[in-house]
């Protein structure tokens, strides 16, 4: 968990280093082409993200493990039963976790300019072209970009969270179902 923690703050550009050093002609991935393509941006971002994701999952399923873990061998479940009991038990908390990695990613701008080279139609993203327009003085426009792009992360957002409370609803109708009997 303390590497994991360390991971979760992993710099961005770091991250992209890494991912450069990989792709690159002289790494050992550097056969395969990949240097400023979006395939390298999406590693980059994975190795952004997954620490964060999987960070946040484990601190959450621990909280609840040995609870379930004393029903499950209780009922007699197999290791897989209570491992997708327990999932099923922290599902929105574990889409709020991805949903967390999902905010670190959308506003990411190191790591995928170093590997994705910013090249216009093909690797830009939002946050590079913001960064461009800004440096360019054309306020205007990243400005402009800023707001698509955190209507877009609203957008996202919005629906996870009417997921939750749509699950949290249904879990509450059925408690109370079941407290009628």
């Amino acid at each position: 968990m303390r590497i994991l923690n360390t991971l979760m703050g992993l710099p961005p550009v770091v991250a992209g280093l890494l991912v450069f050093f990989l792709l690159s002609r002289s790494g050992p991935l550097g056969e395969f082409r990949l240097l400023y393509s979006v395939p390298a941006m999406v590693t980059a971002q994975v190795i952004l993200i997954t620490p964060v994701v999987v960070g946040l999952s484990a601190t959450i399923v621990s909280d609840r493990a040995p609870r379930l873990r004393e029903t499950a061998v209780g009922m007699g479940m197999g290791r897989w039963q209570e491992a997708l009991c327990l999932l099923y038990d922290c599902r929105a908390q574990l889409l709020s976790a991805v949903f967390i990695g999902f905010g670190r990613s959308i506003a990411e701008v190191g790591a995928v300019s170093i590997v994705g080279g910013n090249v216009q139609y093909k690797t830009r993203v939002m946050t590079t072209a913001i960064m461009l327009e800004t440096n360019k003085g054309n306020f205007g426009l990243a400005v402009a970009l800023g707001i698509v792009l955190l209507f877009i992360s609203f957008i996202i957002n919005t629906l996870a969270l009417s997921l939750q409370e749509r699950e949290a609803a249904r879990k509450e109708g059925k408690q109370a179902h079941g407290s009628h009997r």
